[in-house]
């Protein structure tokens, strides 16, 4: 994770921080430290040290409303990769989406519901316990962040907790993931655009409202929610799709009980594809093993009519399968999340499809995408 410093786990969840996260530690430090040293001006230099706790307290906020997420998807069985703050907040990393809207509903709202309790936790501290000076000022600050953090999170925009609301709401009513993603994403830009707006709009001096802090997040906000456009895009391209639309048709196998000259003639002289192992089957089409060309160098050229390609089959290592009936999003999704340049497709008997790769995807959505957009153009 570039630019991110783990420092332990978290309930078994991988906690980072990004090194963004020391800038923000150290304006919040400062700018509470000044403004309790105002108020409590005998203080003095402790001033900053309340201003440094306070900072670490409204972290510690923003990192339980990212418990809150991370808790309610393990209960859903969701893995959650890591938990990290960074300069605009804290993102909980989950492996996988949610199955069902109501399920994603629930993930996006356990955050704010936690900053809402965290408020009501803090101000009733301020209220019946009877603390005062320094102490009382960081309690209320807490209450009013976590006010603000519940709030601002609950904006209909992706990427954030409202727009993921918003998109599990959409989902339910279409019954299409994509198109909650796409009309989230498309308010989460509008916020961004705002918040561009207003914080240039104040750095010209035209305005009262906004500043470079507004400008910041409202860039911040664009350049996600585009993102997630450009995913709703692709998931809408390859909706309907399975694993088996996207094999390589000629995919490298070969029988096992062929010779190794057959072998040499009939897939790797001439073969353009250049493979380097072959996938190997049975006669009734099973998945048994791969061959490696470089394999055929051990036996001399001589015997090579007189010894079967099974003979220098060796057992499959490292590549996942998966069904043939396999949706293509979830193909996608199980690529990006183990790094894998490709897999094997098998039909519900075992029987061998053939290989997929990432490249055939991205060949498939770009194949796809430009016959939606010749057909546009014909209406």
């Amino acid at each position: 994770m570039n630019g991110n410093l783990r420092v332990g786990n978290l309930f078994g969840i991988p906690f980072y921080i990004n090194v963004s996260w020391f800038l923000v530690l150290a304006i919040v430090t400062w700018e509470y430290g000044n403004q309790l040293g105002f108020v409590f001006p005998q203080l003095g230099g402790l001033a900053w040290g309340f201003g440094f706790i306070a900072a670490l307290l409204l972290f510690a906020s923003v990192l339980a409303h990212e418990l809150g997420h991370s808790f309610v998807a393990i209960r859903q069985g969701i893995p959650v990769n890591s938990i990290t703050l960074f300069l605009f907040g804290g993102l909980a990393s989950l492996e996988e989406e949610s199955k069902t809207p109501a399920e994603a509903f629930w993930v996006a709202i356990a955050g704010p519901l936690v900053s809402v309790i965290l408020f009501g936790v803090f101000t009733a501290i301020n209220l019946f316990t009877g603390i005062s000076g320094p102490l009382a000022a960081i309690v209320s600050l807490l209450a009013y962040i976590n006010l603000i953090l519940a709030a601002f999170n609950l904006l209909p925009g992706l990427p954030l907790d409202g727009g993921n609301v918003l998109k599990a709401i959409v989902w339910k009513i279409t019954g299409k993931p994509y198109s909650g993603i796409a009309f989230a994403s498309r308010t989460g830009q509008a916020l961004g655009w705002i918040g561009i707006s207003l914080g240039f709009l104040n750095l010209l001096g035209v305005s009262n409202i906004g500043s470079i802090w507004t400008l910041l997040i409202g860039w911040f906000l664009l350049q996600n929610a585009t993102r997630y456009s450009q995913a709703a895009t692709v998931q809408k391209q390859l909706s309907g799709l399975t694993a088996a639309d996207a094999v390589n048709p000629n995919s490298p196998i070969v029988s096992a009980n062929i010779s190794l000259r057959e072998f040499a003639n009939n897939y790797v002289i001439g073969n353009p594809a250049n493979w380097r192992k072959y996938l190997v089957i049975d006669a009734e089409g099973q998945l048994i093993g791969e061959i490696a060309v470089e394999a055929m160098k051990t036996v001399p050229t001589n015997d090579w009519w007189n010894i079967q390609v099974r003979e220098l089959m060796q057992p499959i290592e490292q590549l996942e399968t998966v069904t043939s009936d396999e949706p293509l999003l979830d193909v996608v999704q199980l690529l990006e999340r183990k790094q894998l340049p490709s897999l094997v497709v098998l039909r519900e008997g075992g029987a061998l499809v053939g290989l997929l790769e990432k490249a055939a995807i991205i060949q498939l959505l770009q194949k796809r995408t430009q016959t939606q957009t010749e057909a546009e153009v014909v209406s």
